[in-house]
């Protein structure tokens, strides 16, 4: 060995029996250190693969009720419709079709152990929820489309009066595909898999009875906390605006009798009593070119602030424009996109709907365009004046240059389930058989 190699072998030793010294005199400060919450933190970090933790798992809602649960209860963060075409041949299969709906819905929204088979035989469940399905918020609303009220069942003579097919406006590129259907299912949960899981159990349930015809996801950005003293804030849509700033309260129940809910003597079928009108809109915000429009103008299109969501002048998401001190738009102009919808006179506080919309995103098109915009969705009593009036209202607005309409369609949201004795349904089917019998 040489003197230099002798030289750094003995350092090395050397260095070796330092470094342990310090290792036997800091394991006292090793150890207290350890109680340091930074340190427990460190040591408690959690896995790359393990599964975000959330305490709303078993959060669930009742799935009987005079109403269907989803339409005036608080959004989540996750939503999705699917339309069907019902593929049963006859009325006995069509309560066949809804009686497996509601058993399936009924354990869904509630939850619990799934029945284990003969490995030999499919698995009950897709167990993308695991062996214990938790109800993680969900909610299931079920709604009947125009087309269902055709020969094959004999329900022409129970339609719901203003229930029609969806027809385009001005601006719409419709896409076949995505619109219309026999029926239509909202999920809506705390998180998507729960709402894949939903869907994946009914159309297992159901293959030789419905047929999926479109689908769209969508979600919703949770929001900070409220400020004691101070009302929640709307989230933002995919323009950046706050979405849903006047939409009448949810909960109040004289104002949803009044907006939402077919009630005794409205000229419709008497089975409709306690249900309503959905209609649902794909619509495609043209986002690249709105992100380079100034936000002056931005701001101008909405009629609000973006960075508040107050009404143009206002300072909070809340204040309601007095569009009477402005009859020349110079604050709020005559076509702005709020000012166009809700024009906040005595007449067209029959136009209200309740919204109930979700951000959506499809990836990228063949012109390498961002994919995404707005699940709309809304429900009132009279399609006819709600929300087909205030989209007429919408027509030519200059928020068009920004928007594509894509797909949707017109539904009936049936009434809900009063007990263990009925089911979804049960209403439709036995007023139709009424009719035939009569």
């Amino acid at each position: 060995m040489s003197d230099s190699e002798h030289h750094n072998a003995e350092f090395s030793a050397q260095r070796r029996r330092v470094l342990l010294g310090m290792g036997v005199a800091g394991a006292a400060l090793a150890g207290s250190a350890l109680s340091c919450p930074a340190m427990a933190a460190s040591q408690a970090q959690a896995q790359v693969t393990e599964a975000p933790s959330s305490d709303k798992t078993q959060d669930r809602h009742d799935f009987h009720g005079k109403h269907q649960t989803g339409i005036v209860t608080p959004r989540p963060a996750a939503g999705m419709i699917v339309s069907f075409d019902v593929l049963a041949s006859d009325s006995e299969e069509l309560e066949r079709l809804f009686r497996t709906l509601n058993k399936r819905i009924a354990f869904l929204m509630s939850g619990g152990a799934v029945k284990q088979v003969d490995e030999k035989l499919p698995p009950l469940d897709s167990g993308i929820l695991g062996p214990v399905v938790t109800p993680d918020n969900l909610t299931i609303t079920v709604a009947v489309g125009e087309s269902l009220f055709d020969e094959r069942y004999g329900l022409a003579a129970v339609k719901p009066r203003h229930l029609i097919r969806m027809v385009g406006f001005p601006n719409d590129a419709l896409q076949p595909e995505l619109c219309h259907g026999d029926l239509s299912i909202q999920f809506c949960s705390n998180t998507p898999d729960t709402n894949i899981h939903a869907l994946r159990d009914i159309v297992k349930n159901t293959p030789d009875l419905l047929l999926v015809r479109w689908k769209q996801e969508g979600t919703v950005p949770p929001q900070a906390p409220a400020k004691a003293g101070e009302p929640a804030q709307s989230a933002r849509n995919f323009l950046g605006f706050r979405d849903g700033s006047a939409n009448p309260d949810s909960n109040d129940a004289s104002a949803m009798d009044r907006i939402v809910w077919v009630q005794p003597g409205a000229n419709e079928p008497a089975w409709a009593v306690a249900g309503s009108y959905q209609a649902v809109r794909i619509i495609r915000n043209l986002v690249e070119r709105w992100d380079r429009t100034p936000l002056q103008e931005q701001q101008s299109i909405i009629g609000r602030v973006k960075s508040t969501g107050a009404p143009m002048g206002g300072e909070k998401e809340t204040q309601v424009p007095d569009y009477s001190k402005d009859p020349e738009g110079k604050l709020t102009k005559l076509d702005a996109h709020i000012r166009l919808a809700n024009p906040r006179t005595a007449e067209t506080q029959r136009n209200l709907i309740l919204r109930r919309p979700f951000n959506y995103s499809n990836g990228v098109s063949k012109n390498g365009q961002l994919e995404m915009g707005l699940l709309f969705i809304c429900y009132q009593s009279d399609l006819s004046q709600g929300f087909i009036a205030v989209q007429t209202r919408l027509n030519g607005e200059p928020l068009e240059e920004y928007l594509k309409p894509i797909g949707g369609g017109y539904f009936f949201t049936l009434p809900g389930v009063t007990g263990d004795q009925d089911f979804i349904g049960r209403s439709l089917l036995s007023a139709a058989k009424q009719k035939t019998t009569a």
